[in-house]
């Protein structure tokens, strides 16, 4: 198992884990399959270029996704993001090498916090992101519409 992250050309790659992802998960995450499968490659070249993006390979497979972006109005804060570990390579181990790798990511760029939002029904989520140290914020929030029956909450992690 690795863990690599992507450089700009590697899009294609970010683009069909990230499909994948939405496609087994779509209530894990704010945006939409359908969303997502209109964007150009410019847009998906992009999104690799400006956001951190780490991928977990397991038997040459890529087998899942996580990224770290910067808070845009707080310098302090990190966000982890688009976490998703493939149905068949979960309870391997991967989720917690990417979450490793995206707070390395963190420390390295200077943030002083690092957060997330998970769905409350994820458990699973939750208890892997409070294994690696994650504490809720006492924050609530819902997933966008069409889904905002989807109650959320904010993790964080102080580095």
């Amino acid at each position: 198992m690795q863990i690599q992250r992507l450089a700009s050309d590697d899009w294609p790659r970010f683009k069909q884990l990230r499909l994948a992802a939405l496609q087994d998960s779509p209530d894990a995450f704010g945006s939409t399959l359908a969303d997502a499968q209109t964007r150009s490659a410019d847009a998906w070249r992009q999104q690799v270029a400006e956001v951190a993006t780490f991928i977990a390979v397991h038997n040459e497979v890529d087998a899942g996704l996580v990224r770290g972006a910067a808070d845009e109005t707080d310098v302090s804060t990190a966000w982890l993001i688009s976490m998703w570990v493939a149905p068949d390579h979960r309870r391997l181990g991967l989720g917690a090498r990417l979450i490793d790798s995206v707070v390395k990511w963190a420390r390295t760029e200077g943030y002083q916090r690092l957060a997330l939002d998970v769905a409350d029904h994820n458990t699973p989520a939750v208890q892997l992101y409070s294994r690696h140290g994650f504490k809720s914020t006492g924050e609530t929030g819902t997933l966008p519409p069409p889904r905002t029956h989807i109650s959320e909450h904010r993790m964080a992690l102080i580095l």
